[in-house]
């Protein structure tokens, strides 16, 4: 983020919400509850009391918490469908080094984000210098980052038609891959899927995400590829709403094109899991039809309706999202880091001001919604102010 801006015309994190007359407000919405959404599965009181909604499938299956990430990717591409028009009398190298500057920033954000706050407790209860050569390199912006740039150069070089032969081929590629490269017994397993083969060639293990229990990074290099087909289905949605207006029309091949999605990935899912940690591609097409199907909901709500008062509050998520799911992350692992006797400050908090007066998975939930609305009042007040973080 190398750039704050009081301009009204300026932009709120350049690649993510584009500027022009043509913008509608359902993008805004849906970004916003996107990042809304994503503060609250990612900040719970306490990992081992969460509603089954608000966790990620164990490995295959789907849940709403599934769809956040995907459904960012799909915005990111829905703005790029409106950003990409700058380019268009641009050269080849103003189009590659603004492309490049802008993904290599996000990247070194997430990056960033996984390195602090750069000190750890050690077992001592010593502070000591995190071992750097040690950080998980990939990540969620990271993942966005190569994402958007993949897509960039797609729809700029392959144009419309050529765009939609990469995603299909991509799809039907990535399903071969994982086929005839995993593991014969179960190549959608986890220890037996080709994405994790390809992942170990080029990331050492130490710097792979060990969640999963083995080092198996669910935002790894070979999955990125299918990934950018929600960037490029964003980008398609949006380039056709532009051409077809806001209307009830509009609405409705929307939402029919997202349930037909759907329901091609849940036959898909018979012979490819849907399963969002290889990202494989019956999940891909299943998350593209719903963030169909919601975006044509919310342009119906609100463009079609004209029910528009209550969108104010994901709107000031959506002005600044990049900033604010940077900063969510920044203020979370300083509240985990600061001690207060022998527990985290945010452990303290969780103890001494939600479970003094509820209980289990209701006080971990409400620990989550608190926190998403001290992240919301600083967006409110970054969007009164008029500072909108640019990259």
């Amino acid at each position: 983020m190398n750039k704050l801006t009081r301009a009204p015309s300026l932009t709120s994190a350049g690649l993510l919400q584009p500027r022009t007359a043509e913008r509608y407000l359902a993008l805004d919405v849906l970004r916003g509850m996107t990042i809304a959404l994503m503060i609250v599965v990612n900040n719970p009181g306490s990992w081992g009391s969460i509603y089954a909604p608000f966790k990620h499938a164990a490995w295959h299956g789907f849940t709403i918490t599934d769809l956040v990430f995907p459904s960012f990717l799909f915005v990111v591409g829905n703005a790029m469908s409106f950003s990409m028009r700058k380019f268009e009398k641009q050269t080849n190298g103003v189009f590659l080094r603004k492309v490049l500057k802008r993904t290599v920033l996000i990247f070194l954000i997430g990056l960033f984000l996984n390195l602090f706050p750069f000190v750890k407790w050690s077992p001592e209860n010593e502070i000591v210098l995190k071992d750097f050569t040690a950080v998980r390199i990939l990540g969620v912006l990271q993942r966005i980052a190569l994402c958007y740039f993949i897509a960039s150069l797609v729809v700029r070089y392959l144009k419309y038609n050529g765009a939609m032969i990469f995603g299909v081929v991509t799809l039907l590629g990535y399903w071969a891959v994982m086929y005839f490269f995993g593991d014969p017994a179960d190549p959608y397993s986890l220890e037996g899927n080709a994405a994790l083969k390809f992942d170990r060639m080029f990331l050492p293990e130490e710097n792979t995400y060990k969640g999963f229990g083995i080092p198996f990074d669910p935002e790894g290099l070979l999955s990125t590829l299918p990934a950018t087909v929600n960037v490029i289905a964003g980008y398609f949605a949006g380039l056709f709403i532009q051409k077809q207006g806001n209307n009830l029309r509009t609405v409705f091949k929307l939402n029919l094109a997202g349930a037909v999605l759907v329901a091609v990935a849940l036959v898909w899912d018979i012979y490819f899991p849907i399963n969002k940690p290889i990202w494989t591609s019956s999940y891909v097409l299943h998350s593209i039809g719903l963030s169909l199907i919601i975006l044509g909901t919310l342009m119906f709500i609100m463009e079609v309706a004209g029910y528009v008062k209550w969108s104010y509050f994901f709107e000031a998520f959506g002005k600044n999202p990049l900033f604010i799911f940077a900063f969510a992350t920044l203020v979370i692992k300083l509240l985990n880091f600061i001690r207060i006797g022998d527990i985290s400050l945010q452990k303290w908090l969780y103890e001494h001001l939600f479970l003094t007066w509820s209980e289990g998975k209701t006080a971990s939930l409400l620990f989550a919604l608190s926190y998403m609305l001290v992240m919301w009042l600083i967006g409110f007040w970054m969007d009164k102010k008029k500072i909108y973080v640019k990259v």
